[in-house]
This record gives structure tokens, sequence and C-alpha cells, in this order.
């Protein structure tokens, strides 16, 4: 594949062209407003290959945003595209059951630890709804631990303290928070059974289970905090956070939309060895397909059979479903091969990026795993361990470093996170990097 010098910035006349059309069809030129959200450069893609993406003037971009996450295979990955293909004159909506949903049902319960029982959904916002209403049916309770700068989806009872005022350093904070929401027309009636906490603050958690435990459905979490940031838990931080949840008989609930198939084949529970009650997939289960899961212990989930409702007319459609079973058996074909191949090149440009710090004496970090990770401008001295820590960072140096980026053709995503796809390999890495050297330089 032809690969142009990036020596001279590129040009997006075309995108600027649509972007400016489509503002008169279409509201704010979007379709998701976390696409507003980044770069000013307003990119129109035409198609993807591999790991690259190439937009309409014409440039190749190596691509690290996937989808948001999704293309965990890379853009248009054969096994899927064929088999997708084949289902095609099979159908798509049957208001019905389809064989495929068994294949992808007992893969789920194969891979994933907490998996006894599954349901099939489209979105992870549309998941995470149901698991919340499952754990309030099983408690018979009704507010919900989430933590600051997670995002579970932008439901209005769920869009609660991702993006909270920061506080000055060492300021002692009430606990729980006060709830922000993040949108206008945002009703707030929802957000007020929202118990907001720092993350990775076991303290905190044990305060306000001891407090109001018997009032409480579930803790809702990402295991590694991946929108702020690429933040591992503590040691023994879900681990305690299990032992809390059982003693006083709280649901728990890893939100692995993100995490899901990418930090392990069976999720970031596999990896960090903590098995939730309840765990919500989308993004990497379906190679870029819509699709996500609720899954989690039987006698929680037996409860959607028994006047919890959970429904949805696309649920598994037969092609999202298709492309689920061929990309979670791509993933775990030859032992996980192909994903031990995606960790150890992100693994590669992770090294790199540190390196080309190093050397250019930048506080660049780099943070998070081979197949996530996050970039940002900090002091080796900041320890980065929640959302308060991690806005101390220099937002406006990383937003020039991105766009910067953007110029040379390398796309992380807007907020500075790397996804990296088993179809990213050796030269598309050497030329993020000789990328990077040059932005820093």
């Amino acid at each position: 594949m032809d690969r142009p010098s990036r020596h001279r910035p590129l040009s997006f006349d075309a995108s600027a062209a649509w972007n400016a059309e489509a503002a008169q069809v279409i509201a704010g030129a979007v379709n998701s407003n976390i696409r507003l959200m980044g770069t000013p450069i307003p990119l129109c893609f035409s198609h993807g290959e591999g790991p690259y993406l190439f937009d309409l003037d014409g440039n190749r971009h190596v691509d690290y945003a996937l989808g948001m996450g999704p293309t965990i295979l890379g853009h248009a990955p054969a096994a899927v595209c064929a088999a997708v293909a084949q289902s095609l004159g099979r159908g798509q909506l049957f208001a019905g059951q389809c064989s495929d949903e068994l294949a992808l049902g007992r893969l789920l319960v194969e891979m994933v630890p907490s998996a006894e029982l599954v349901r099939i959904g489209m979105t992870g916002s549309e998941v995470v709804q149901a698991a919340l209403r499952v754990a309030r049916a099983f408690t018979g309770r009704r507010k919900v631990v989430k933590f600051e700068g997670q995002y579970h989806g932008w439901f209005d009872n769920i869009l609660v303290s991702n993006a909270p005022p920061v506080a000055a350093e060492g300021a002692n904070l009430p606990l729980p928070r006060e709830p922000k929401l993040e949108s206008r027309g945002q009703l707030g009636h929802g957000a007020a059974e929202m118990l907001v906490l720092p993350w990775n603050d076991i303290a905190a958690l044990e305060s306000v289970i001891a407090a109001q435990g018997h009032e409480i459905a579930a803790i809702l979490t990402e295991p590694a905090m991946c929108n702020t940031g690429a933040i591992p838990p503590r040691p023994d931080y879900l681990e305690r956070m299990r032992e809390l949840a059982t003693r006083h008989g709280i649901v728990l609930i890893f939100d692995e939309v993100i995490t899901g198939f990418r930090l392990g084949l069976g999720g970031a529970q596999e990896r960090f060895g903590v098995t939730p009650d309840l765990s919500t997939f989308a993004k990497a289960m379906a190679g870029g397909f819509p699709v996500s899961a609720l899954v989690g212990r039987a006698d929680i989930m037996r409860l959607f059979a028994e006047g919890v409702n959970h429904s949805g007319t696309y649920n598994a459609n037969l092609q999202s479903v298709v492309a689920a079973v061929a990309t979670l058996d791509a993933l775990r074909a030859d032992g996980g091969a192909a994903l031990e191949r995606a960790e150890a090149a992100g693994e590669r440009l992770i090294e790199g990026l540190r390196r080309l710090a190093r050397d250019r004496n930048v506080p660049l970090r780099v943070e998070g795993w081979g197949t996530a990770f996050a970039t940002f401008f900090a002091p080796a001295e900041l320890e980065v361990h929640d959302y308060q820590s991690f806005r101390r960072a220099d937002a406006a140096r990383l937003r020039d470093f991105l766009a910067a980026l953007a110029l040379q053709g390398i796309r992380p995503t807007g907020r500075g996170t790397w996804f990296v796809s088993t179809a990213h390999d050796a030269a598309a890495v050497e030329e993020t990097l000789s990328a990077v050297e040059r932005v820093l330089a």
C-alpha cells in the first residue's frame, strides 16, 4: 500500500465543504454529539481499510479512534464482512428468534466470567438501563452508586457527573458528591437517585455504604476508567468493592462497553480477576456492527422472564448477531492470538511514545494498556488515579497535540484515548511514531 509522506500538513477542503452542506440538513452536522469533540477539522470519510481511514480529500489516516472503540479487527474485516454478506439473503428481523442468537449466547457464557445468562441489545446505553432496572427489581432498592468521570450512556437518569467541576487540589469535597446534570433539557429526578463518588477511593465507598447501604441497589463502575484517561484500579480496589457489594446485598455492575473483548477475551473482569454480578458489553463485541449485551448471575437475569421489561425491535437482529459471532470467533481463535497481537502492537506504540517524550523532554504521559491507552500532558509526579487528578493535566496542550497529529494523518479520539486493533501492524506504528516525533519537535 502506498504510504505518502506526512511532512506536509494535510488539507481538508472537501471535508469542510461536506460539513457546511450537512449543517443545512443535519443538526450540528453530526449524528452523535461525541463527534463534536476534539480537533476542529470536520472530517468526512469515504471508506476504511484495516488500520486506515480515507477521507473525501483522499487523505489516509492511521486510525486510533476505531469508531470510538468498536472496530477491534480494523476496518472492513474480511471474516466479519463475509459472514454478514452471507446472512443478508436470510432476512433481517423476524419478531422471533434465530438460531444464531443461541450461538452468540453460548460464546458469551463461555468467554465472560460473570455470564450465566445473557440478553442481547443494540447499544451500551440501553443495556446499562436494563442492568439498573433489573438490579432495582432484584434488591427492591432505588439508589445507585456511580463515579465521577465515568460515562454510562446518554439517558437522563445516568448522564450525571461525567464532567463535573474540578475542585482545588486538596479540597475536602462532600460525600456523596452533588450530582451534575450534563445536558440542557435533562430531567433531574432520576439523577437524584445517583450517589456520585470519587473512583479508586475505597474509604469513600465504605463511608457511603455504611450510611446508605440499605437503600443502594447497585454499584455501577467501569472496571478500568477508560472514559477519562485510561486509569487502572488501585491494588485491591475492585476486590474490596466486590466484598462490600456482597456483604450489603448490593448488585455490582461492571460497564465493560469499552473494556469488553479489548482488555481481555473475557473483558477487564478476566484481566483483573474480579467477577461482578452483572456486566454490560458493546463496542468491540461485533467489529463495528451495532450490538450490545447484558450478562450476569442467573438468579438476577431470570427476572427478565418474570416481570422485568427489556424490549427492543432491533435486539438480536440477524446481521448484528452474525457479526458478533464472527468477531468473537476471530478474537478467540488460536488461544486469542489476534488480541495478543493487537496488545503487542499497542505496547510497542506506548514505549515509542514514551521514548520520544523523554528524548524531547516533554511531559507527555502515556498510560493504559496495549489495546486502549491515553495520552495527556502532566508532570511525572502527578499521580493520576481518578477524575479530579486527571483533570489537573494540561488540557489545552493535549488539544494542540491532537490537532497537530490530525494534520499529520494520525487520528486518536478527541479526548486523547487511543484504541489499537488487530490490524495495526509495524508499518502503522512506525508511521505514527514518525508523525509524533515531528509534532513534538
